[in-house]
């Protein structure tokens, strides 16, 4: 049994490597100051993200719903967003990496109104069940990502029929949306697949470096949402705003909207999301 003497030596030498290589000239305010402006660490950035988890797979199925449906038409934006720079821009070699200034105008609203996204799911409940596997916390995930996505999905529909049906948006508007939306749906299904796993890879890359951001986490967001647009790498819920406006102009049918785009963004959403960084990042805090 470990001695009292050893503990308060154990404690003593825990203090020591904590302010080894200090200024001897810091005083004990100066010393607070710099270790509020620590940066966190990983297993201080996974307990945040696994808290928020938890009281997301803890919510009521309707509650995550009518929130996941508000995620949905705030992707309209996004694509709203582009089509009006694309318009507006000259016809030059750089317009599509301005243009995609636009792709985290509907992000910034998921993230700063606590909508619900299903890329952003993809990380968080991982986290809690890597934790502490259980059947019960797997039945929880699987509602959580099938509540949110089918409401990201009614959301995405909802824009997407409004802007083709309705006279919400200028003609102008409406047909650089339909040229974007042509070019982002022209891509084979195997390179859409590719490219969303890289996608759900920035988002959750995003989400996990989020709780660190503190007062920057706006620019964190248009950061690494504006990479996804400018990259041309596909996201299921964006891409889903597009594809059901397609679907509603009579270019593509429902059938190649939802299997030739919205499946395999899907999938590799999830891929990305899951493997690349939630089995990565819990690895940091596990003990060896």
């Amino acid at each position: 049994m470990t001695s009292e003497h050893e503990k308060q030596q154990r404690k003593a030498e825990e203090k020591h490597d904590e302010h080894e290589g200090e200024p001897t000239t810091l005083d004990a305010h100066e010393r607070k100051k710099v270790h509020e402006e620590e940066k966190l660490d990983a297993a201080v950035t996974h307990e945040v993200i696994r808290r928020e988890a938890v009281k997301e797979l803890n919510r009521a199925p309707i509650s995550l719903g009518w929130s996941g449906i508000a995620g949905g038409l705030a992707m309209g934006l996004s694509v709203m967003t582009i089509a009006a720079l694309h318009h507006g821009l000259p016809e030059t070699p750089w317009r599509h990496l301005v243009a995609a200034l636009g792709y985290p105008i509907g992000f910034l609203a998921v993230t700063l109104g606590s909508q619900q996204l299903y890329t952003e799911n993809t990380l968080r409940p991982i986290v809690p069940y890597m934790a502490s596997p259980s059947r019960r916390m797997l039945r929880k995930i699987f509602v959580l990502w099938g509540m949110v996505l089918a409401a990201n999905l009614v959301g995405a529909l909802l824009f997407a029929w409004a802007a083709a049906r309705t006279a919400i948006l200028s003609p102008e508007v409406r047909h650089a949306m339909r040229t974007v939306a042509l070019e982002n749906m022209s891509h084979d299904w195997a390179t859409v697949f590719a490219t969303a796993i890289v996608a759900g890879w920035i988002i959750a890359l995003m989400v996990w470096m989020l709780p660190a951001a503190s007062q920057s986490q706006v620019i964190v967001v248009i950061v690494m949402t504006w990479l996804i647009g400018a990259a041309g790498l596909s996201h299921v819920i964006v891409g889903a705003v597009e594809a059901f406006y397609l679907t509603a102009l009579g270019d593509i049918s429902i059938v190649a909207a939802l299997g030739g785009y919205i499946l395999p963004a899907l999938l590799g959403n999830t891929l990305g999301g899951v493997a690349l960084v939630a089995a990565l990042n819990h690895a940091q805090v596990e003990p060896g």
